[in-house]
């Protein structure tokens, strides 16, 4: 009778983690890069982009608007409902967004002398992305935004929705 020896159980714990680490890894890329989907150089798509805001960039902890930066905090992720309430999107289709913390004051004046909320300080910017493209909506007022269909129908600091696409 061949007897083979007995597995030692710290080998075993090692097999595993060599196996499960690089899943791991993956998995924690896969979410980071989730997270981080509205990062990066966006070029003004829509009427509203394209005459207020020009291209923007998202980056760490900063949004560039005309060249000028200001300091992001970013509040929470939005969920597909929140999306469908402020943008319209579907419900189902896939995609992530972000609800920031920002101050852009109200005298600060873009493309063509514009400004993102008129006389009112800009306090809150939501975005979503779908594929290649990026939607954006700002908001004034120092609540966070409600961001269901029947508070932003009644809603007085919605200040514009823009959409970008990847550069």
């Amino acid at each position: 009778m061949l007897h083979l020896p007995e597995p030692r159980p710290d080998g075993i714990l090692i097999r595993m983690i060599r196996r499960t680490l690089p899943l791991l890894a993956l998995a924690l890329a896969f979410s980071t890069a989730a997270l981080a989907q509205d990062r990066g150089t966006w070029r003004a798509v829509s009427t509203n982009a394209r005459s207020i805001t020009g291209d923007l960039v998202i980056s760490g902890a900063k949004l560039t608007v005309n060249m000028t930066s200001f300091p992001l905090a970013n509040i929470r992720s939005l969920t597909a409902a929140d999306a469908a309430a402020v943008f319209g999107t579907d419900p189902g289709a896939p995609g992530n967004g972000t609800l920031y913390r920002l101050s852009v004051p109200p005298d600060r004046r873009f493309l063509h002398h514009n400004t993102l909320c008129g006389d009112e300080e800009t306090q809150w910017m939501a975005t979503w992305v779908e594929g290649r493209n990026l939607q954006v909506a700002f908001f004034s007022g120092s609540s966070m935004p409600a961001l269901t269909a029947d508070a932003l129908a009644n809603a007085s600091d919605v200040c514009g929705l823009f959409t970008y696409t990847r550069w």
